[in-house]
């Protein structure tokens, strides 16, 4: 019987369209869920959009809308962008869904039964763009780290709170028992240091938004939005029932809500908690920070207009975050498709198919059942992206060294064919393996050397000047 698997990405704030720097958890999550078909698995994969808050409210306003239709709109253009990157979700959750609206609710009742969530004041500071309440000791130069440009708040008002600090035990043998519960172990580290420093009880309300689910036993609350936005990813598993998640892919701004939060309101609630929390770093583009404010926004869709949509696939999921800051130029995105996709893979399918023509070799038919490389699956399984490709551009590195070894230009009739023969099989290989990673490049590779002919067909990446 296959198993099940149930992976999400964190859903993107609506105040905007995302850019690029939103894209890495979904390629990452894209990745992991088309693996995870390929070798059977009933597979889940979740992303969306968090529509709820004071920033959506604020950005409806200025645009003179209802926020509704604001968020329809930024919903529909999220989802372009992540079809020009041919991102295979099967639900785009949106927190205005009546589902998740009626959830989140049930959701928040479970927690308040469990007396976990009582009325008291806030007072402190508040970072608008996170919609994150902050303390002292989080600011950076008095400011958010993340969004260093904007002014913390300082906020006196009542709200509904969540007793995490009851779960301050159970949150540290979470994170000190499993090993394997965040990824990488430095976040993991980071995360249980922060912990260790004691954790306060947070809100679960605001009573002066009113773009948000409304508090079931005092609507004259609704809901936080981080709280209402964490819950999507059970909206979706309990419905399918493919609740817990195996893997919750995020950037590492979100860590301490899916890391600390998260569990803590799943253990109130009654639910299992998931299996693995996967935390990336970031992107910046020209040494700075990608920010609207700082004006230099790049849409995932301007890049595949470029490089394709398997060019920037391939250049996010060898060089990204996945453990480290990453810096990205349109020179070294340029340079990167040139030398491994153009020069690479791209010449070594067109060289070996054009050897193909010049023989009447019948190749045997490529079986769909053609086993994925475990060499492959085993860098998935430990989610080293970077070192599964890595390993495939090797196999690219060693056929093309071979080639140049044996001279086939050279050979003729029988000798070609029988030179060729281990070369065809090599490329079938490749593509199998760059099924998860370059889906619509695979597919052509596989469609043309399935046999019994071979023959060219048009390059596969065109050099870019």
């Amino acid at each position: 019987m296959n198993k099940k698997f149930y992976i999400t990405t964190a859903i993107d704030y609506s105040n905007d369209v995302i850019h690029v720097g939103h894209s890495y958890q979904k390629l990452l999550a894209d990745v992991l869920a088309r693996y995870h078909r390929l070798i059977g698995d009933e597979t889940y994969f979740l992303t969306g959009t968090d529509e709820h808050g004071q920033k959506v409210e604020k950005s409806a306003t200025e645009k003179g809308i209802e926020p509704k239709e604001f968020v329809d709109k930024i919903a529909e253009e999220d989802k372009r962008e992540w079809k020009s990157l041919d991102i295979s979700y099967d639900r785009f959750i949106r927190t205005t869904d009546e589902d998740h609206i009626k959830f989140a609710q049930e959701f928040y009742l479970k927690s308040k039964a469990a007396g976990d969530i009582y009325l008291s004041k806030y007072e402190g500071l508040y970072c608008e763009g996170c919609e994150a309440y902050l303390e002292e000791s989080d600011l950076v130069d008095g400011k958010c780290p993340f969004h260093p440009n904007k002014e913390p708040q300082k906020l006196i008002e009542e709200n509904y709170f969540f007793r995490l600090s009851k779960y301050q035990k159970f949150i540290e043998e979470l994170l000190e028992n499993n090993p394997s519960f965040v990824f990488p172990d430095s976040k993991r580290r980071e995360i249980l240091s922060f912990v260790k420093s004691g954790l306060r009880d947070f809100s679960v309300s605001r009573k002066n938004v009113k773009w948000g689910i409304p508090v079931p036993d005092d609507p004259e609350h609704t809901v936080y939005v981080w709280f209402d936005a964490l819950i999507n990813y059970l909206t979706f598993g309990v419905e399918k029932n493919c609740w817990p998640a195996d893997i919750h892919v995020l950037g590492k701004d979100n860590q301490r809500f899916h890391a600390i939060f998260w569990p803590a309101m799943l253990k109130s609630a009654g639910y299992e908690l998931p299996k693995t929390i996967l935390v990336h770093d970031f992107f910046s583009l020209n040494g700075q920070k990608i920010s609207k404010s700082l004006g230099n926004v790049i849409r995932p869709s301007e890049l595949v207009a470029k490089f394709g949509a398997d060019g920037v696939r391939y250049f996010f999921l060898r060089h990204g975050p996945l453990l480290g800051d990453v810096d990205i130029t349109w020179n070294k995105l340029a340079e990167v498709y040139n030398a491994d996709l153009a020069n690479g893979l791209g010449n070594l399918v067109a060289r070996v198919a054009k050897l193909c023509e010049r023989t009447s070799a019948q190749y045997s038919v490529l079986s769909a059942q053609d086993k994925f490389s475990k060499e492959i699956s085993k860098q998935l399984d430990n989610f080293r992206f970077d070192e599964a490709l890595k390993i495939i551009w090797g196999w690219i590195s060693k056929t093309d060294k071979k080639i140049e070894e044996v001279k086939p230009w050279v050979l003729e009739g029988e000798k070609l064919k029988e030179a060729l023969k281990p070369w065809v099989a090599e490329i079938r290989k490749i593509a199998t393996s760059l099924q998860p990673f370059l889906p619509g490049t695979a597919e052509k590779i596989l469609g043309q050397f399935k046999g019994p002919k071979i023959g060219s067909s048009a390059p596969l990446f065109p050099r870019i000047k």
